[in-house]
């Protein structure tokens, strides 16, 4: 009786904090999604609402005509294409290169192994504006600007040493006794590679490559210093140039192109969240 008098006091005292926690929480949401909520509706709001000097949260009259205007545009769907391309690469081979070199770096004894792993750290620390020009001439000497090449490889580069340390973490998690256990039942090291280890880590993958897309998808600096000539190889942030004058800014467009760019980001999370949410909470247990 006593132990439900004290349960029933705990929830009692506890109540109030959860409720100051949820309604903390609703507000941090509300904050973080404004912006959002923001773009979407200045897209839909007719020029006249958007230019006004009192702004006001909501339109009583929706509008499409920034929407025809961005896929008027005649070069929309082919800097649309660029990005997934320049995204789905990035995501595909360095997932594929950070998991072999997780497994590498945990799984194998070798000389430097911790001095790589402190330059892997090291790499991450450097900021990326500081490597734009050297990047600019290395893909110069390679012949690589107005190539789609000159974004994959950087975005490469660079999601690589974030995603082999949080990979490392769940090929350690792995338990060395089910490596053993699979070589004794026969399977090679690439069996147990591909048809063992790849799956229990595959959540990690998983939150891995959705910082890696968000990288790739939304990146500006590089398309603007390595695309310079070409714009057949523009990506979609580049469009939204085209909408930006500076005597003469199309709002309308930028916020609309801005909610068309941001489409595929949600798809992808909404794809991925529940491997997401176990990836990065670590679903991979001893």
């Amino acid at each position: 009786m006593s132990g439900n008098v004290v349960r029933g006091g705990r929830r009692f005292v506890r109540r109030p904090w959860r409720l100051a926690a949820e309604v903390s929480a609703l507000l941090i949401a509300a904050v973080v999604a404004f912006p959002l909520y923001w773009m979407v509706l200045s897209a839909f709001k007719p020029a006249g609402e958007i230019e006004s000097t009192e702004p006001r949260p909501w339109t009583l009259s929706p509008s499409l005509d920034s929407f025809r205007r961005v896929f008027g545009q005649q070069e929309f769907g082919r800097y649309f294409l660029n990005s997934l391309v320049v995204a789905c690469s990035v995501v595909v081979v360095s997932a594929l290169i950070a998991f072999l070199a997780a497994t590498a770096v945990t799984r194998f004894r070798f000389r430097f192994r911790t001095t790589l792993l402190i330059m892997f750290l090291v790499a991450q620390m450097v900021p990326v504006e500081a490597l734009t020009i050297p990047l600019f001439f290395l893909m110069r000497d390679f012949g690589q600007l107005n190539t789609l090449g000159a974004l994959i490889l950087p975005h490469i580069a660079f999601s690589l040493p974030f995603a082999i340390w949080m990979l490392r973490g769940f090929v350690k998690a792995v338990p060395e006794a089910l490596e053993e256990a699979a070589y004794i039942d026969g399977a090679s090291r690439s069996r147990f590679l591909w048809q063992i280890l790849f799956p229990l880590v595959f959540p990690g993958l998983v939150a891995t490559s959705v910082f890696s897309f968000i990288s790739a998808w939304n990146d500006f600096l590089f398309a603007k210093s390595f695309i310079i000539s070409d714009t057949s190889q523009s990506t979609l942030p580049m469009a939204l140039l085209v909408f930006y004058k500076p005597d003469d800014p199309d709002w309308g467009g930028v916020m609309a192109a801005s909610t068309v760019m941001t489409i595929p980001v949600l798809v992808f999370f909404v794809l991925v969240q529940r491997r997401l949410v176990s990836g990065l909470g670590g679903a991979v247990k001893d």
